[in-house]
């Protein structure tokens, strides 16, 4: 498979697993999760034939690990970011004392005021490393990178997540948490 073809394939998931299932006509359940059978023909009746081995393929490569497959492997769901609703049923966790947060710099007026919040999405997306910030904040401008006081943010009882593929979840960094460059 083609980088190019696993990029696009990569895309086209995180549309129908993360935000828009209807698109190929399939329903997550409560937890995210759908038949990887039912996935593949669902979209090959809507003209995006995926094979098995290339979901494989997209889901072994991704360097984000955006997706995951049951235990079984019977299964497929995203590991975060939905705009859709789903428990994914990750459990507290006590996050590092600092974690980051990529952004563009275009954002941060809003920032500066409001804080970060998660939109669309369950939760605001935090990173371990400056370098996995820069890279997230890359994809939509100039990236700048955030650095969130966690650690301080959890001893006064805010909860954190850690998905499946590490990244940390939270509901919202109020401003005074974030040190801006």
């Amino acid at each position: 498979m083609s980088e190019k073809r696993t990029i696009a394939t990569s895309k086209f998931l995180s549309l129908v697993l993360r935000h828009q299932p209807e698109v190929v006509g399939i329903s997550l359940d409560p937890a995210g999760w759908v038949d990887v059978e039912e996935l593949l023909t669902a979209c090959a009746k809507h003209g995006r034939l995926i094979t098995a081995e290339q979901l494989r393929h997209v889901v072994e490569t991704n360097d984000k690990k955006r997706f995951a497959f049951s235990d079984n492997g019977k299964r497929i769901r995203a590991s975060q970011g939905h705009s859709v609703e789903v428990e994914l049923g990750y459990e507290p966790a006590v996050p590092p004392e600092t974690l980051f947060h990529g952004t563009a710099d275009r954002f941060l007026d809003s920032i500066r005021s409001h804080g970060l919040v998660r939109q669309a999405r369950h939760h605001v997306h935090l990173s371990e490393t400056e370098q996995t910030a820069t890279a997230v904040g890359g994809r939509h401008g100039k990236a700048v990178v955030l650095r969130i006081k966690s650690g301080d943010m959890h001893r006064r009882g805010v909860p954190f997540f850690r998905s499946a593929n590490g990244v940390w979840l939270v509901d919202a960094v109020p401003v005074d948490d974030i040190d801006f460059p």
